[in-house]
């Protein structure tokens, strides 16, 4: 399985690159960009997971990351958020289908054949990335909205893939939230214990990141229309609060959900990861 890379752009130094490649995992077409920074490698890597009816380009273009991320020496990859294409399943809402692949491996109809999304990034996309680019194999995983969703479910999930995890203004706990039950609904069907397993909260109040993960960085905007019914931050705090585990929550004033408050503060947490990448 190949990368093709559909344009290169030089950055901070580093090389940006927009890929595409045939996913045996989600049987679609996939694309992504990944940036590598100045010098010869090798480089721990951070992925970056994308929020509702992004793609791979919105996180590319409008966080602002790459100054950091070629300071601190990371390889940046940031896959679209799911499948797409002709005979792929959609809805003409954005908050389900195309999009909106929420980072779980779909069992139901007509979504299971395709929106594989948690297996896409764990099995298919790491190894795909170690393979292309000149990794030390070391990773850590961040992402926004659904993105940090995906991020903190994964890493909860799969904590022997990365050394690191955080989240800008994630939806905390899918389980309890009109975003996450639409989705894991269509997705998961109504075996709502079938959602536990993708709801950061709950996975953190099991005790997931004990002794994994020394601290998890999450920024929030108290400014963020979507804070009060979809976001709900207080749900990890008291998660994490239960189960003894340290988080880092930021409530950032004035601050909304747009990629102006990633821009503001994408550099603390590429600082953040780079130390413990670097460990």
């Amino acid at each position: 399985m190949t990368l093709q890379t559909t344009k290169t752009h030089v950055v901070h130094g580093g090389t940006l690159r927009y890929l595409k490649h045939d996913s045996a995992v989600t049987g679609t077409p996939m694309t992504l960009s990944v940036f590598t920074p100045p010098g010869e490698g090798p480089f721990p890597v951070l992925i970056w997971l994308s929020g509702l009816t992004c793609t791979e380009d919105n996180f590319t273009t409008k966080a602002g990351a790459y100054r950091a991320a070629a300071e601190h020496g990371l390889v940046v990859a940031a896959p679209d958020t799911s499948p797409r294409g002709e005979g792929v399943a959609d809805d003409p809402a954005y908050d389900l289908g195309q999009g909106a692949g929420f980072y779980v491996d779909a069992t139901e109809q007509p979504w299971a054949p395709h929106f594989r999304m948690e297996s896409y990034v764990a099995d298919e996309l790491i190894a795909l990335i170690d393979a292309a680019f000149p990794t030390t194999g070391a990773r850590a995983v961040s992402g926004h909205s659904m993105g940090g969703h995906g991020a903190l479910t994964l890493a909860l999930r799969h904590p022997d893939l990365f050394k690191s995890v955080s989240a800008f203004a994630p939806i905390g706990s899918p389980t309890r939230c009109p975003w996450g039950e639409k989705a894991f609904a269509a997705y998961l069907g109504p075996d709502r214990a079938a959602w536990a397993e993708h709801d950061a909260a709950l996975l953190l109040a099991s005790g997931a990141a004990r002794g994994v993960y020394d601290d998890i960085l999450i920024d929030q905007g108290d400014a963020d229309s979507f804070l009060t019914d979809q976001l709900k931050p207080e749900l990890l705090q008291a998660a994490a609060d239960a189960a003894g585990q340290t988080i880092t929550l930021r409530m950032q004033p004035g601050y909304d959900h747009s990629y102006f408050f990633m821009a503001s503060f994408i550099a603390d947490h590429i600082a953040f990861h780079a130390e413990r990448l670097k460990t």
